[in-house]
């Protein structure tokens, strides 16, 4: 069974920096859709995508665009769960009559330490990475003299310093 070929013709840039076209790109972006999956939906490959906005700047601020949305909704999303927050639930309850009543409740969303941590690690990296920077110096603040087994071992041999002592 063979493969039926696309007769249309291959895309172009010139396709995609219409009025149409930048907003779709943009739409996809603010939809979520990372640059590969765009590039699949404008029937390019990923390089293709990435060499389209170095080249023509109205793709790349439509992508940038789009993407700006998609990302500002999601930093309030982290925060607001970061910090908790307070909701109305409703829900609609059947009366013994038949009828209806609507039963409003007030919730409370805890604070999220994930989330947190999330924020704080990516907002002030100096003050929250998991690691410490420990600069360690030499003899009255100069560099570290680094000495090799070997070489301690040949100058022992060679007279110029005591045997080391074994690393073992």
């Amino acid at each position: 069974m063979s493969k039926k070929r696309s007769r249309r013709r291959p895309t172009t840039y010139k396709d995609w920096i219409t009025e149409e076209g930048l907003e779709k790109i943009a739409g996809w972006a603010r939809d979520g859709l990372v640059n590969e999956q765009i590039a699949e939906n404008i029937g390019i490959h990923p390089s293709t995508l990435y060499d389209w906005q170095n080249k023509y700047p109205e793709i790349a601020e439509a992508l940038k665009q789009g993407k700006e949305v998609v990302d500002r909704q999601v930093e309030n999303a982290l925060l607001k769960r970061a910090l908790g927050y307070e909701y109305e639930e409703v829900k609609m309850i059947a009366t013994e009559n038949g009828g209806k009543r609507v039963e409003k409740t007030r919730k409370q969303v805890l604070p999220d330490v994930t989330a947190q941590i999330f924020w704080l690690k990516n907002r002030k990296p100096k003050e929250w990475r998991d690691w410490k920077e420990t600069e360690i110096t030499g003899k009255d603040g100069g560099p570290v003299e680094l000495k090799s087994w070997v070489d301690l071992v040949v100058k022992a041999h060679e007279g110029e310093a005591d045997p080391p002592e074994s690393p073992a």
